[in-house]
């Protein structure tokens, strides 16, 4: 099943996989040398740590490597006139005027003004012209959004 992305939200799967394959890797590979050094594998704390470790990374790689091969990357220069991943949304709420970009679920960040899709306001956006009203679920309650703008 296809994951929508940015180009942006892939090329930082690929930094972190890499990241992870090549940096993290060594140092689990070193830490087991170590360990291994010390003798009787039984009783070692630190062997059975680093085990544990390289696993959590195994699987964390085998994620990555699948969301890269799945992932479907939206282009931000096609304009539909539509709200989708990728776009940059301006809306006003009770006279509040809010900018928000679309963006895949691993690239959310609400700090960055950077809303998931799948998330209530996000999804609720998906689709709407500038000029709709989408309504999202805030824990507030229910918010009405009027779109002024898709960029």
């Amino acid at each position: 099943m296809s994951k929508f992305i940015t180009q942006q939200g892939l090329q930082k799967l690929k930094e972190e996989l890499e990241y992870l394959k090549t940096t993290k890797q060594k140092e689990i590979s070193e830490r087991l040398r170590r360990a291994i050094a010390h003798g009787d594998l039984s009783e070692n704390f630190d062997y059975a740590d680093a085990k544990e470790q390289q696993a959590m990374l195994l699987a964390k790689i085998a994620e990555l490597e699948g969301q890269i091969r799945e992932a479907k990357v939206v282009s931000e220069t096609t304009k539909l006139g539509r709200v989708q991943i990728g776009s940059t949304v301006q809306v006003e709420s009770s006279g509040t005027k809010l900018t928000f970009k679309i963006v895949a679920a691993n690239e959310a960040n609400p700090l960055e003004g950077k809303i998931s899709d799948e998330s209530p306001i996000g999804s609720a956006l998906l689709g709407k012209k500038e000029g709709q009203k989408a309504k999202g679920e805030t824990p507030d309650g229910p918010t009405e959004y009027k779109i002024l703008k898709i960029a």
